[in-house]
């Protein structure tokens, strides 16, 4: 079976979603619809094509980090003009109960990843960047060679890297 992510809309059936995080959960049933409204954030979601629930959803945002943040080796082929460089968030990601390990957080992850590829050939991000709730989400980015940034809990993967996906 083909799933497709779709923008979150009203429609969608997001008080019965569950991923066993409350953070998460209450972000996508109170804060996302406003965010989107805001333009503060893309929500997209995946949905069970019977039943019509939820599978999973992530965000997306524009965003920058400092370029000291960035590694030492990756750093210094970077012009020293730029104080921060641009990125996108993948602010949160989240698979509901139902559906968890099944290999809808490797879905979402990389759908997340193709639309912000196809995004950077037309307005620049260096790399994705992912602030990890806990360990086994640390973890589950860490299998996708997300890198680890010094001085902070945040994690990217620089557009060159997810390029060579997609190319």
């Amino acid at each position: 079976m083909k799933y497709l992510s779709k923008n979150l809309d009203k429609s969608h059936k997001r008080d019965e979603f569950n991923c066993g995080i409350p953070l998460l959960d209450n972000y996508l049933r109170k804060q996302a619809l406003q965010e989107i409204k805001r333009k503060l954030s893309a929500c997209f979601v995946i949905t069970e094509p019977k039943s019509g629930l939820l599978i999973g959803y992530y965000t997306l945002s524009n965003n920058s980090i400092p370029q000291n943040f960035i590694p030492q080796n990756i750093q210094k082929k970077l012009p020293t003009s730029y104080t921060s460089i641009p990125t996108t968030l993948i602010g949160r990601l989240a698979v509901d109960k139902r559906f968890q390990g099944k290999g809808f957080g490797k879905f979402l992850l990389m759908d997340a990843l193709k639309r912000t590829y196809e995004v950077s050939q037309k307005i620049a991000s260096f790399a994705v960047v992912v602030d990890p709730f806990d360990n086994k989400a640390e973890s589950f980015y860490k299998n996708y060679v997300f890198i680890k940034l010094p001085d902070s809990g945040k994690m990217f993967l620089p557009m060159k890297t997810i390029a060579q996906l997609f190319k």
